[in-house]
């Protein structure tokens, strides 16, 4: 039966190989997630998270997003630019190998970026390939410098446009209809991703200008995640002031902490490792999960704060009204697929476990008050999970004997 419906052999002939950048325009969804709109949107993103990179490393502390009225994206930063000079085993220009291969990049050098965003080496080369077109110019060494692609392919030789004195890297993509289902940018959701790699970066000005619209944004936070947490509780009122910063390296990996508690109930935290959102959560997570438990429980017992209390706190008990930024910089992040959503790293989860104890346990000590008060709304918490769990046993109860079936000899006689 099974040969009935082979219609054709399966020879060496029936192998494909895809050369360059025609695997990623073949299956484009496995390197940006989607060809919708958040797949649009993502394009923008690895752009960027290059600039970032350079942030990170310490080159650059200005990058502008542009929004053009045909909806082409123009990204430019102030860093090093992207090498222009040979590549020895390529035999081409470092932009052009850059733009144009898979897994090419400085990110795999660690003299060049301890951590970086784009780890896989693939966001640039693939914004390319899914572009109707690219335009490269790179500012360095006193030359302005320019390459043009089309759909991955180059279709302009690197040119060098004449002196200019200052430096960095200016991409100018169209996204291509070929791929996507649509390529109209929202505004906003750009604005809200600019907006928090400020936040997860302290110093560095992002802007996004809008030319469909006339509207433009410029984002800089000096106070960094605390920043991002004071705007976390904007609208509620909190326990203290201002948040808890914990901000320590340890073996290679780079930990900043800010948390406030406020009056509601709820539970707000946010997660990035190399300033990529972790939705889903990972090790680092984790860590300070069990971090924050173990250092509140372990001072409140010390202070005998639980001497009337007849409660112990659990995870959900200290996290009620807790606002809180965990980032973390790693330099070999193992992510779960190109979507980064989970850290896998198993090492990170001690680091962080460490550095947000022993932070948390000395604020503590040197801020009795607030601790007194973070402990006082999480007893009252664990009364209200203890109150509501008995209730819901009494229900289950009250709904057994109301049901009218006795088991057994118990049963009414007839």
């Amino acid at each position: 039966m099974a040969q009935d419906q082979v219609t054709s052999s399966y020879g060496a002939e029936s192998i494909k190989v895809l050369k360059g950048l025609e695997g990623v325009r073949k299956r484009p969804s496995m390197y940006i997630g989607s060809t919708g709109v958040e797949g649009l949107h993502h394009l923008v993103y690895e752009v960027v998270d290059n600039s970032i990179d350079e942030a990170l490393a310490g080159h650059c502390d200005s990058i502008a997003v542009t929004i053009h009225k045909d909806n082409s994206i123009t990204v430019v930063d102030n860093g090093r630019g992207i090498p222009v000079d040979l590549h020895e085993k390529e035999g081409r220009p470092a932009v052009e190998v850059v733009m144009s291969t898979l897994h090419a990049g400085g990110k795999f050098d660690k003299d060049s970026y301890k951590v970086s965003g784009g780890l896989h080496g693939v966001g640039i080369s693939v914004v390319n390939a899914l572009s109707e077109w690219l335009k490269v110019e790179v500012v360095r060494d006193g030359k302005r410098y320019q390459m043009e692609f089309a759909r991955g392919v180059k279709t302009k030789d690197l040119s060098e446009l004449g002196p200019d004195s200052g430096r960095g890297t200016k991409v100018t993509f169209l996204a291509d209809d070929q791929i996507f289902d649509t390529r109209e940018y929202t505004l906003d959701t750009l604005a809200h991703r600019l907006r928090e790699l400020a936040y997860l970066n302290a110093g560095i000005e992002i802007a996004i200008k809008d030319e469909r619209v006339d509207k433009e944004n410029t984002y800089k936070f000096d106070g960094g995640i605390s920043s991002f947490v004071v705007n976390l509780n904007r609208g509620h009122s909190t326990l203290h002031q201002p948040p808890i910063a914990i901000n320590k390296e340890k073996d290679g990996v780079d930990v900043s902490v800010a948390l406030q508690y406020n009056e509601s109930y709820n539970e707000n935290v946010f997660s990035y490792v190399n300033n990529i959102r972790t939705t889903e959560g990972g090790t680092h997570l984790v860590g300070f999960r069990a971090a924050l438990t173990r250092a509140l429980n372990s001072w409140a017992t010390r202070e005998n704060l639980f001497k009337n209390a007849k409660v112990s706190l659990s995870g959900d008990d200290v996290r009620e009204g807790l606002s809180a930024v965990i980032s973390v910089k790693v330099p070999e992040p193992q992510f779960e697929g190109q979507t980064k959503t989970k850290l896998g790293n198993g090492e990170v989860k001690g680091i962080v476990d460490s550095i947000v104890s022993d932070g948390l346990s000395y604020f503590l000590e040197t801020n009795p008050s607030v601790g007194k008060a973070v402990i006082q709304k999480s007893i009252a918490a664990a009364r209200a999970r203890e109150a509501a769990r008995k209730a819901r046993e009494m229900a289950r109860r009250k709904t057994v004997l109301d049901s009218g079936s006795l088991p057994g000899k118990l049963a009414d006689c007839s």
